[in-house]
């Protein structure tokens, strides 16, 4: 960078003086309209069952759900990502409950569709909540998970929640070539306005703990990983590579998972492509500032609201976030208006 001013005809301080000339100059901002709330929904009625590993997160049934639908809307919050707890008697091997038209995700998508035509609603296209084993894909006699027979049923499963009428499928499998046969699938149905947002860069973390204990993975994980179809936290060239070709297959948007600790990758994903790029602030990072927080080592809206910036100020257009609520709040709270940063 060339900048010929020196001290003390520039002085960097003049802009930080006052509120308005900060505001003024501000290069990034965040507003509602930014942030996607993830939910677990699980069956039954007057259902709310804490997480513990979350606080002041809740497992809810779709009764339970549908205020906090109704408060995304009023807040500006444009879209509510579901990820549901399935019963244990319904998890198989095969995960064959994913398909089920009339099952949870589907049912609960299209009540509300129903009830707030307005808000977006994105699905987790991915079989870990239903297979017995905690994997996310078909597995073959050794343990391995099978890529193209999983990618056969993902396509299926997608088929399934955007006849229910979701707006966004979001595969999170992270098998090779799934972007495409679900494009495919969706465009010889005509469901040609179901958007696709891949999990294109979705690492093998250790983040992701407290979401499987919230929808019931992680005891039947046991002590395996996903380290074969989930990208090793050490590079960041591949991620590119994912990015691309989920695009060539048919990606409308990509996002990056987890979030804080792979900011560098959300950079380079939006200056090299150019596209709609999330990330996911994951149930890890969420406990992590809670806990801070929670035990006054941390001013926790304060963390949250500066945690949910550098996002943007990375260069994600949206973020999935546990917070969503809670930042949203804040920001109505201080006038903050749609616009986007």
């Amino acid at each position: 960078m060339s900048y010929p001013q020196r001290f003390p005809a520039t002085r960097a301080r003049r802009l930080r003086r006052d509120d308005f000339t900060r505001a003024l100059v501000r290069e990034h901002a965040l507003s509602p309209a930014d942030l996607i709330l993830p939910v677990f929904v699980l069956d039954g009625r007057n259902q709310a069952q804490d997480v513990a590993s979350m606080p002041g997160v809740q497992r809810l049934s779709l009764d339970r759900l549908l205020p906090v639908a109704e408060e995304c809307v009023e807040l500006g919050i444009p879209v509510l990502a579901l990820f549901p707890v399935i019963d244990a008697a319904k998890k198989t091997a095969d995960g064959r409950e994913a398909l089920n038209p009339e099952g949870l995700v589907p049912s609960v998508v299209r009540e509300l569709k129903r009830r707030f035509p307005q808000l977006g609603v994105l699905t987790d296209v991915a079989l870990d909540p239903f297979t017995s084993h905690g994997q996310d894909g078909l597995l073959d006699d050794t343990g391995y998970i099978l890529n193209d027979d999983t990618v056969a049923v993902l396509a299926q499963q997608a088929l399934v929640q955007a006849e229910a009428g979701v707006d966004i499928v979001a595969p999170s499998d992270m098998m090779d070539g799934r972007i495409g046969a679900i494009r495919q699938a969706l465009e010889a149905r005509q469901l040609v306005h179901t958007r696709i947002m891949a999990y294109s860069a979705k690492y093998a973390s250790a983040f992701y703990g407290p979401f499987r204990d919230a929808v019931g993975s992680a005891a039947n994980l046991g002590k395996s990983d996903k380290k074969v179809y989930q990208m090793d936290p050490g590079n960041s060239d591949e991620a590119l590579r994912e990015v691309a070709m989920d695009l060539a297959e048919g990606a409308d948007m990509v996002m990056v998972k987890p979030g804080m600790p792979y900011l560098d990758i959300v950079r380079r994903v939006k200056e090299e492509f150019r596209v709609p790029t999330f990330a996911y602030q994951v149930s890890g990072e969420y406990a992590m500032l809670n806990a801070a927080a929670a035990n006054g080592w941390l001013d926790g809206e304060a963390v949250m609201m500066e945690s949910l910036l550098a996002f943007k100020r990375a260069g994600a257009d949206g973020v999935l976030s546990y917070f969503a609520l809670a930042a949203a709040r804040v920001l109505r709270r201080a006038g903050a208006g749609p616009a986007r940063g």
